[in-house]
């Protein structure tokens, strides 16, 4: 996606943080928290989404709550002459819930889903078989120290 350079300000940034302690606020009930036209804050909600700062909605789920009470993150190193077909193949694995590339000496870190160790082995082997993985390293989720957040970058 590309993302257009908008200079988020102050008022962007209290939008933001409103949507970030709810998300399903509606533009009218922001507006009315924050002291805003409604208008206002609907445009800045589309301008944030058409440069790309405000991704697409989607749902925080709990991946223990579904059956998944392990998560893992494997790093990749791949035959970048095969990387697009290496993609393609990863994305039929739906235990992946994040593949991002890296510098270092792997080439993807690769988060997953488990119901136990031996799914992890699974999976990881289901990577291993993809077109143009190489080697893989695996470390196991003990423990969420710090949840994911970005309230803090407002």
């Amino acid at each position: 996606m590309l993302i257009i350079m908008y200079v988020i300000d102050a008022t962007d940034r209290r939008i933001l943080a409103a949507l970030d302690a709810d998300s399903r606020a509606t533009v009218q009930g922001i507006a009315q928290q924050l002291g805003l036209a409604r208008g206002t804050v609907h445009t800045r909600l589309d301008r944030l989404q058409r440069s790309g700062a405000l991704k697409d909605h989607s749902l925080r789920l709990d991946p223990t709550a579904l059956g998944w009470p392990l998560r893992a993150h494997i790093t990749a190193e791949a035959n970048q002459d095969r990387l697009e077909l290496m993609i393609a193949d990863l994305e039929q694995i739906p235990e992946i819930i994040e593949c991002v590339a890296v510098s270092g000496q792997s080439d993807l870190s690769i988060e997953i889903v488990a119901r136990d160790a031996e799914d992890v082995y699974r999976v990881t082997q289901a990577i291993m078989k993809c077109r143009g993985v190489i080697r893989t390293a695996t470390s196991i989720r003990l423990r969420e120290l710090i949840s994911r957040r970005q309230h803090q970058l407002l």
